[in-house]
């Protein structure tokens, strides 16, 4: 369970969970590939919110390679790019660019039921919305965030690579993502060479 203050990194079936709500409402593809946007780029909210159809797509509406998150788009003004590599993050994607053909590169990539932009605020009411249907306890919109930085260092990669994803300056705030995960911990320790 995640500590006071931290937002909750959801397991495998609770992430399996979530997806399922968001199939089942009525703006399916524009919901999961904001969940994608948030577990598999790991995106605050605030970034979510500001992309527009440019940000991620060529003229032909098809994926870029890479998004480039704007100074003004980011936690402390830092530009920095994303990698659109995970097949499922750019299926997601992809499948609602195609939704969006014809509309203008300017426009915002992700809109509300009132055909409005997202602000991050109800972004971030969204994200609680989606946990409490799901029968999610304890996360929030930086959930995403949080089990994207955590499984990538439970799965070996170094945490230099993975502060430089998340945009810190600073690796000791991508280690304080990361929760001590006594199971993490003894299969560190069977590495060990003696």
């Amino acid at each position: 369970m995640a500590r006071e203050g931290k937002a909750k990194v959801l397991t495998p079936d609770e992430f399996k969970r979530l997806l399922i709500v968001a199939s089942n409402s009525s703006f399916e593809v524009r919901n999961i590939a904001i969940i994608y946007c948030s577990f598999g780029l790991g995106l605050r909210a605030k970034e979510i919110a500001a992309l527009t159809i440019g940000d991620v797509s060529d003229n032909d509406y098809k994926l870029l390679d890479e998004i480039c998150l704007k100074r003004s788009m980011t936690k402390g003004e830092k530009q920095r790019h994303v990698f659109l590599s995970n097949k499922k993050v750019r299926a997601a994607l992809q499948v609602h660019l195609n939704k969006l053909n014809g509309s203008p590169l300017i426009k915002p990539l992700f809109i509300t039921q009132r055909k409005s932009k997202f602000t991050p605020n109800v972004l971030q009411k969204w994200f609680r919305q989606m946990y409490d249907k799901a029968g999610i306890v304890a996360a929030r919109s930086h959930s995403g965030r949080r089990t994207f930085i955590t499984r990538l260092i439970e799965q070996g990669v170094d945490i230099k690579a993975v502060s430089k994803l998340a945009g810190h300056a600073n690796i000791g705030t991508t280690a304080i993502y990361v929760d001590d995960n006594p199971e993490r911990l003894k299969r560190i320790s069977e590495l060990v060479i003696l």
